[in-house]
């Protein structure tokens, strides 16, 4: 593991102190420890969200691209649905 040799520091109300240090409690950590993992936590759920509808969003574009101005079949593709055709008894 890493050592550890960054600083972190927030301003917070004494409300949202009690509060973490509950959860803190609760789980049997520290406060600090509890505050990082939860942060880091979230920060990758957030991240993922992201990726996720940025990914989505490309894909659906990129699909209705195609959907609205399909490419010319290529000479492989030609083949394949000859076979096909074939394999059905059409000439």
């Amino acid at each position: 593991m890493p050592a550890k040799v960054e600083r972190l520091e927030a301003r917070i109300t004494s409300r949202q102190k009690q509060l973490l240090q509950q959860a803190a409690d609760i789980e049997g950590r520290s406060l600090s420890d509890f505050v990082v993992t939860s942060a880091q936590a979230a920060a990758r759920r957030l991240i993922l969200e992201h990726r996720l509808v940025d990914l989505s969003s490309r894909d659906s574009e990129a699909f209705a691209r195609v959907l609205l101005s399909p490419p010319a079949p290529n000479p492989a593709l030609r083949a394949a649905a000859n076979r096909f055709s074939r394999s059905r008894g059409r000439p």
